[in-house]
Formats: C-alpha cells, sequence, structure tokens
C-alpha cells in the first residue's frame, strides 16, 4: 500500500497534464489545502495498512492520498463508484486533483475496498485536525455556536413483519443452497420454501381491513411456521456441514466457513424476527422501539419519530451537528435510538471546549434543547449570549423577558442557518441516505459529508481572502 502517490517520479505525461490542466478554483483551493496538511493523509494511511504484514509489497494499491482525494470528490459531487472512476479517467482535471496523473484509474471495486477499511474514529480525527487547521488559519474562532439534530436514513424498505420474514426465508435458503452446491454429497437436504413464503406475504398485504380482522392471525401463523421451518432446516445444514468442513479442500473449506457464519448470523435476526412477529401480532403485545428488529440487513437501524407532520415515523440514526459562524461543522455525533434533544447541550459544550480551548460566547438552538438545567448550564459555563427559546410550560416573567430582548432574536435568526446546512449536507453532500452496509460505515459516511463540507468552506474562504490582499 503506497503512502502518497506524489512520492514517484513524475514523468512526461504528468507534466503535461500539469502544463494543461486547470482545475475548478474551489477544487484548486482545496487541493493547495491538503498539500499543506500532509498529516491528513497520515491519518488515512494507517487505516489503509491496518492489518497488512507488509505493506510495501505486492501490487500497488490506491495510495492514501489517492483515496483521500477521490473520498471528497465523490461526496463533494454526490457521484456513486462508478461514476466517481469515469469521471477521474475521463478528465485529466480530476486526475490531477485525485493525484492519478497519468496512471491507470483502479475499478470502482478498489475505490470500494479502500474506502470501506476508514474507521469512525479516524473520520473523527481527521474533522477535528481540519477544524484546528482553520482555527491556526486564523479563518475560524469558534465564538458562535448553533446547533441541531437530523436524520440520516438506513438503506433499508418499510419494515412490516410480513416482509421481514420473507427476508429471513430467502436469505437463508440461498445460503443454504450454496452450501450445498459447495458439499453435494452432504446427507441433509433443504426444501425450497421461498415461493410459499412470498405468496402469503403477498396475501397479507392485499388483506382489506375487513379481512383483517378475521384471516390476519391464521395467514401470519401459517408464515410464521413456515419460517420457522426453513430456520430449523439451515440449521441443520449449517451442522452437517459444521462436521464436515474440516475434510474439504482448503479452498472449499474457506467457502464454506464463510457461508456457515453468514447462515449463524441471520438465523439469530429471523429468531427475533419470528418472535417480535408472535408478540405483536399473534400475542398483541406493543413492544418497545428499542426491541424492534427493523431490518435484516441494517440490524443497528433506529426508528425515528421527530414530529412531522409528513412523515411521522422514519428509519435510520439521529445525527447531532454544531455549526459555526463561518459554516463550519465543528462537532457531529450518530446517536443511539431517538435520545431527546436536551441530552447534547453539556457534551456539545464540553467538547467545544476541548477543541477551541474556551466555551462559545453565542449557543444557539431550538426549543428541543431546552431545560433548566441546560440553560444554567450554559450560564455557568460563561455563555455570554444563551438563544435557546423555552418549550411549552408558563414562562416566567425573567424568560419571557430575556426572550424578547433584540439580541436573543438576532440570534434565533443566526440559528436558522443551520437548517440550510443541513440541506447542503442532504442535497449537495448526499447525506440524505446511507447505502453502505453497518453501522461503522455509516458513521464513515456522515464523517466524509462533514468533512467535504468544511474543506470546501475553508477553501473557498482562503481563495476569497486571497483575493482581497491582491485586491487591496
Amino acid at each position: 500500500m503506497r503512502h502518497v502517490a506524489a512520492g514517484r517520479q513524475r514523468s512526461f505525461a504528468d507534466l503535461e497534464f500539469i502544463a494543461q490542466g486547470v482545475l475548478d478554483p474551489v477544487l484548486e483551493g482545496l487541493s493547495a489545502f491538503l498539500d499543506r496538511h500532509a498529516a491528513l493523509v497520515d491519518l488515512v494511511h494507517r487505516d489503509l495498512v491496518r492489518g497488512l504484514k507488509r505493506p510495501r509489497s505486492g501490487r500497488r494499491g490506491l495510495s492514501a492520498e489517492q483515496a483521500l482525494r477521490a473520498l471528497l470528490l465523490q461526496r463533494i459531487k454526490d457521484w456513486d463508484l462508478r461514476e466517481l472512476r469515469e469521471r477521474i479517467a475521463d478528465g485529466f482535471t480530476l486526475r490531477q486533483f485525485t493525484a492519478f496523473w497519468s496512471d491507470r484509474v483502479p475499478s470502482h471495486q478498489a475505490f470500494h475496498r479502500a474506502f470501506v477499511k476508514l474507521t469512525p474514529e479516524t473520520m473523527q480525527a481527521v474533522n477535528r485536525a481540519v477544524v484546528m487547521a482553520a482555527v491556526d488559519l486564523g479563518v475560524e474562532d469558534g465564538k458562535q455556536l448553533r446547533v441541531d439534530t437530523t436524520m440520516v436514513e438506513t438503506n433499508i424498505h418499510w419494515p412490516t413483519d410480513s416482509e421481514l420474514s420473507w427476508d429471513c426465508v430467502r436469505v437463508l435458503t440461498r445460503l443454504a443452497r450454496a452450501v450445498l452446491e459447495q458439499i453435494p454429497d452432504l446427507p441433509e437436504r433443504f426444501a425450497n420454501r421461498t415461493r410459499a413464503t412470498r405468496r402469503r406475504m403477498q396475501a397479507l398485504h392485499r388483506m382489506s381491513s375487513v379481512q383483517r380482522q378475521t384471516q390476519l392471525k391464521p395467514a401470519y401463523r401459517t408464515l410464521l411456521k413456515i419460517t420457522r421451518q426453513v430456520i430449523d432446516n439451515a440449521r441443520s445444514v449449517h451442522r452437517a456441514a459444521g462436521k464436515i468442513k474440516m475434510k474439504l479442500g482448503f479452498d472449499v473449506a474457506l467457502r464454506v466457513e464463510g457461508l456457515l457464519l453468514d447462515i449463524e448470523h441471520y438465523a439469530k435476526l429471523a429468531d427475533r424476527v419470528v418472535g417480535q412477529a408472535r408478540r405483536r401480532v399473534l400475542e398483541g403485545e406493543s413492544l418497545a422501539a428499542e426491541e424492534k428488529l427493523y431490518s435484516i440487513f441494517e440490524p443497528h437501524t433506529d426508528l425515528i419519530k421527530r414530529g412531522k407532520a409528513n412523515r411521522p415515523v422514519e428509519f435510520g440514526h439521529k445525527v447531532f451537528l454544531a455549526e459555526s459562524r463561518l459554516g463550519l461543522i465543528t462537532d457531529y455525533r450518530v446517536l443511539d435510538g431517538n435520545p431527546p434533544d436536551e441530552k447534547r447541550v453539556g457534551e456539545s459544550l464540553e467538547r467545544h471546549r476541548e477543541t477551541f480551548g474556551t466555551v462559545p460566547t453565542l449557543y444557539a438552538a431550538d426549543r428541543g434543547f431546552y431545560s433548566v438545567h441546560n440553560i444554567a448550564a450554559l450560564a455557568d459555563a460563561g455563555v455570554k449570549v444563551e438563544s435557546v427559546p423555552q418549550r411549552g410550560g408558563h414562562r416566567t416573567p425573567s424568560r419571557t423577558a430575556h426572550e424578547k430582548k433584540r439580541v436573543f432574536k438576532r440570534a434565533q435568526k443566526f440559528r436558522a442557518g443551520i437548517e440550510g446546512r443541513i440541506s447542503v449536507l442532504f442535497r449537495g453532500r448526499g447525506m440524505k441516505r446511507c447505502e453502505l452496509r453497518g453501522r461503522q460505515r455509516f458513521e464513515v459516511f456522515v464523517g466524509a459529508a462533514v468533512l467535504a463540507n468544511n474543506l470546501l468552506i475553508i477553501a473557498s474562504t482562503l481563495r476569497r481572502r486571497a483575493f482581497l490582499l491582491r485586491a487591496a
């Protein structure tokens, strides 16, 4: 695994790229910033070589610099990996920005393999280093802070108990049949029940409200009975293959081991699906949101209720964002469950103090962050301007007078700017829905969108500053 692409000698083709290529001004500023802060590449490099015994030997892969720049370009343009690869390969300006120059651009799978090696901790560290670089450059002072939470979706379909059962049956059937293909002489057989499951799932979807009163529970009993049979049959295949896998050839044993691990993983999730469907539908029990499983492919998904009239229920993760006056996301966190916003105030103040050495002079948030304890904590911490509207209850005369002050209303107008930042992250950086698998990749996805936002703002600010200095 190479460290930086610039370490090699440039060819005549590279020199021709330099002579002809003219980068977009924003990308040029971003590239100059990355060139001056090589420590960001070092952070990425540690993730790319993690687990490699001899990282400097073997076939050359993506360098840390290429991986970081390509990830930023993907989030800036909101391209998928195939389009990212094609655009870089077709344009010499993007080749220059991503440090490929005249080298062959690898396939989109190579980009994927590099991106998924990044960890949430690395993305947090890179974003923290970028914010500190902005402070050192005099771009950001951290004196004003506005906070809010938003919701980023996971890549799942609308969860119903019948469709979750169907997912379990088709996945376990596919895995069990794959094991039987690898071991044709396995004595254990596996009956294919996917057609029967699909028909019953579709019949449940087509039921009218009148039919549901009498036919819902019998239909679910049949569906869950079939699902349980498939789970038990898949475990029988798992046990039978586990006994003889050591007698197989190395390659076959390796493939079978992977399939058996998948069967074990999805069988446990299928048990949860059957259990929650039986409790909810057949026994009429009401389950708490944190007890439910919403997807067997993204089991970390949370149910989020934010009181939106058009979308009362959403599936994904709540994300906390803290934004400065300049527009930098100085702090972000992917939260577990659906915690109230008011719990984030103390944590955000402490992290702001760690980054900037002091608390902000102005702290603005919406009414969801209000609590008497939070108002007292802001005052004790030394925040001069607190702008958090009271949520419900009777306002005291002093609180009413405070919220009528001009400085409070100005701070609330400043707070509204974070709504626009969230819109930019969703529409411009593609943060609305994460199509990557797993909680860790979800956090890396959010961190990459935040990083692209911050670097673009810093590059634009530095470019504007340079223009004003030339004009003066």
